[in-house]
């Protein structure tokens, strides 16, 4: 049998391709996302493991959450978590529309196909359609200190210069860098830690 990935591309491009079309790629990812969160819960997969289930109220399920707890006026846990996975600004007072009948009818799609399990690999590729199409790059950035305003701004602008593309980045913190910070684009990591330039000099020291 095909692995999770080689399922999930079909489902993707098809997603993709037409989020695309019709300027919907970000309603769509922001479904996709969270959707991918709500599968990956153990309580969550185990009920979509139940054939008692019908394939309607699973999709349904889906999209009331997403529609309660993202597309409403109250905050959430799950809104907090999309406006994090959103870059390093998040906009508290960000509103996201429910989910459309497009986007409904391709969650009852893959219901019906019981490939609900699939949805984190269908973001997953999703996400490399839309960076591709966007020539778009995620940037993930492990700092000592919380980055300021500037330094965030200043980043983004060299990384972008440097890599003739657009940039997201993502922070965490890490105090046990001492200072400074590592910053980590696809397979290339650069480390400009006060941890990482006492380590090269122990190295260099010792050899």
């Amino acid at each position: 049998m095909a692995d999770l990935s080689t399922l999930a591309r079909p489902y993707a491009k098809a997603a993709f391709d037409y989020a695309n079309e019709n300027g919907v790629v970000n309603e769509w990812e922001n479904f996709l996302f969270i959707a991918s969160n709500i599968v990956n819960d153990k309580s969550f997969s185990t009920w979509l493991d139940n054939p008692a289930v019908s394939a309607e109220h699973k999709s349904a399920a889906l999209i009331d959450l997403y529609d309660t707890q993202v597309a409403s006026d109250d905050d959430s846990a799950f809104k907090q978590l999309l406006g994090e996975a959103q870059g390093a600004r998040p906009d508290n007072n960000a509103s996201y529309p429910k989910v459309s009948v497009a986007l409904s009818n391709f969650v009852n799609q893959l219901s019906e196909q019981e490939r609900l399990a699939l949805l984190p690999e269908v973001y997953a590729h999703y996400r490399r359609h839309k960076a591709t199409s966007l020539k778009q790059l995620d940037a993930y950035v492990t700092s000592a200190y919380p980055l300021t305003d500037a330094q965030r701004d200043m980043l983004q602008t060299r990384l972008a210069a440097s890599l003739n593309a657009s940039v997201v980045i993502h922070e965490s913190v890490d105090p046990s860098l001492l200072a400074g910070a590592t910053i980590k684009v696809g397979d290339k990591i650069i480390d400009d830690s006060m941890r990482g330039k006492l380590q090269q000099l122990k190295t260099q020291l010792t050899a």
